[in-house]
């Protein structure tokens, strides 16, 4: 066999293995970036899936387990959906070929326990779906080393603790959302509750849990509260706890909170007015620092902003918003949705350092010429009808000698006022009011 056989041979040999490794699995759906297999009646996942797809939905089947060796030929993947399948435990290194996944779902599962094995090397997973399995147990470092975490969803499982003393600002800079809503704990250990950063804090939901009623609990919603955090302003009626632990005896903080009349106020958060405040009249251009505590030269930067969410130069596709390389976040033209807090994360990522800053802007509505002009002629018109055709004249009780057309009105007005006047209750709920039966009575009829 001649060189030339044997590459030909090598090339053809080479197409059918990669042919073979881009098939279709069967009962899926292949499509550019995406393997969709929902609702096929899957036991296990495909011996071999195509290695394109940066998408995987492998949700509401019967999948028990996910093997080391599953997701090996599928380097690309960013999402993963293993959502309404039976799964009750995940396998050492099970991910470790897809470290750039971003999104896995593995809600309404058969998940006990979180151990810390199990998302090991995913540093660039975003968001981690757990909500509705039977999970009593996190272990501490089971979401070390996610950095890039910014939603993690716990609720409608069996938790009684979870560790927060592990979540902090180098560790999980940009979480934003930890719902651990509609577990079973009883109490939460509010010093290191207090110790999470912000941003945190803002996002973490716990309502319809079994908490037993104390004063830290309410001090602590409390000030949420006033905060206006969305954890509290939309599950209000869900904050509820019991009374010497008794499940029977139930009180919502926010509706029952006499029960609470006699705890200690004391300051628990920094209210948002000590943050320094930038105010800016509508229209105008305004610029954003990110003056953090990390001086170094070699900075990423990330801003989480009210109205937008998180900004960051990669993803900048708005003409109306600027990021410039050093942090500094210019919005063109503001509008009144523009104001609010804004949260600058500076990450040194050679270091492993990163730093928070807040900033809270103030847009002010402008009254412009042209509009309070019009105003004020619609007022004057406004006046000028009423005084036509509201003003209180009822001729049907002047008598006085013809007078000249352009007397008649004033004549009028001046006789009316001068005659006795029925009962101005009586005047005021006369449509309203039946008079009693008699010969005698008097009837007053207002003209129309």
């Amino acid at each position: 066999m001649t060189s030339e056989h044997f590459q030909v041979l090598s090339l053809l040999l080479f197409c059918v293995l990669h042919s073979s490794e881009q098939t279709c699995p069967s009962k899926c759906f292949c499509m550019s970036d995406t393997v969709r297999c929902s609702s096929v009646g899957l036991h296990e996942l495909p011996q071999s899936l195509p290695s394109f797809p940066t998408n995987l939905d492998f949700s509401h089947n019967h999948i028990i387990r996910l093997d080391p060796d599953t997701l090996t030929m599928t380097p690309r993947l960013e999402k993963l959906w293993m959502a309404h399948n039976e799964i009750r435990t995940l396998s050492h290194n099970v991910f470790r070929n897809v470290s750039g996944l971003r999104l896995l779902d593995l809600s309404s599962n058969r998940l006990q326990m979180v151990e810390q094995h199990y998302f090991q090397g995913l540093w660039r997973l975003e968001e981690l779906r757990l909500f509705n399995n039977r999970i009593t147990q996190v272990e501490g470092s089971s979401l070390s080393g996610l950095s890039s975490l910014k939603k993690v969803y716990f609720s409608f499982n069996q938790i009684t603790h979870f560790p927060f003393f592990f979540i902090q600002d180098h560790t999980h800079p940009f979480l934003a959302m930890l719902d651990l809503s509609s577990n079973r704990m009883s109490s939460l250990p509010w010093e290191d509750v207090k110790a999470l950063p912000q941003l945190v804090q803002q996002g973490l939901y716990t309502h319809n849990n079994s908490f037993i009623c104390n004063c830290s609990m309410y001090d602590m919603f409390r000030h949420w509260n006033l905060s206006k955090y969305n954890s509290i302003k939309d599950f209000t009626d869900e904050h509820t706890c019991n009374v010497n632990g008794d499940p029977c005896k139930s009180i919502r903080f926010f509706r029952d909170n006499g029960f609470f009349q006699n705890c200690t106020e004391k300051p628990i958060i920094q209210p948002e007015t000590d943050l320094p405040d930038v105010v800016v009249f509508e229209g105008n251009r305004v610029h954003l620092d990110c003056q953090t505590s990390i001086s170094s030269t070699n900075l990423s930067f990330t801003w989480l902003s009210p109205s937008r969410g998180f900004i960051t130069q990669s993803s900048m596709n708005d003409t109306r918003i600027n990021m410039f390389p050093d942090g500094t976040l210019e919005i063109h033209a503001t509008t009144t949705n523009n104001s609010g807090v804004y949260l600058c994360t500076a990450v040194d990522i050679k270091q492993a350092l990163n730093a928070t800053c807040k900033v809270k802007v103030i847009v002010l509505l402008r009254f412009h010429t042209g509009y309070t002009t019009l105003l004020g002629c619609i007022v004057t018109l406004v006046l000028i009808l009423a005084y036509l055709f509201l003003t209180p004249c009822h001729c049907s009780f002047c008598k006085q000698p013809p007078v000249h057309s352009n007397q008649g009105t004033l004549s009028c007005i001046f006789s009316y006022f001068t005659r006795k006047q029925p009962n101005t209750d009586t005047l005021k709920h006369v449509a309203f009011m039946e008079h009693p039966m008699g010969e005698d009575r008097i009837e007053w009829i207002p003209q129309s």
